[in-house]
């Protein structure tokens, strides 16, 4: 059963990543934006490291690299939602970026506490 779970969650990623390389996100950069080459270049390269942070996830060796890996995907999502609101104008992507960097920093402190044995009241 687990064995099966990993298999699907890898074809759904897969899909996704097949999906958004596709289909990209609309953005609405206008007529004068002399940065919409880096902006969907950036989000092309944040994708890869997404599924190379996701990969180290489901493989690393230490459960302190999955937690790093775990880490670093967070800083990305920041990223995207960053180059989301860039790219369209909206300023509550940063705000979800923000909300997501909280939660992040959070649940890796929570996790490194889980990992070396102390209580997460410490």
């Amino acid at each position: 059963m687990r064995t099966l779970s990993w298999v699907l969650g890898a074809v759904i990623l897969v899909a996704v990543v097949c999906w958004l390389a596709v289909y990209p996100p609309p953005l609405d950069l206008g007529p004068e934006a002399h940065y919409a080459a880096f902006v969907t270049s950036a989000f092309y390269i944040l994708l890869l490291a997404g599924v190379l942070c996701l990969f180290r996830v489901l493989r690393g060796p230490t459960s302190a690299d999955r937690l790093v890996a775990l880490d670093i995907f967070g800083v990305l999502i920041v990223g995207c939602c960053a180059l989301f609101a860039m790219g369209t104008g909206q300023s509550w992507y940063i705000d979800i970026g923000i909300t997501w960097a909280l939660m992040s920093f959070i649940g890796a402190l929570a996790l490194a506490k889980y990992l070396e044995g102390r209580p997460l009241d410490d």
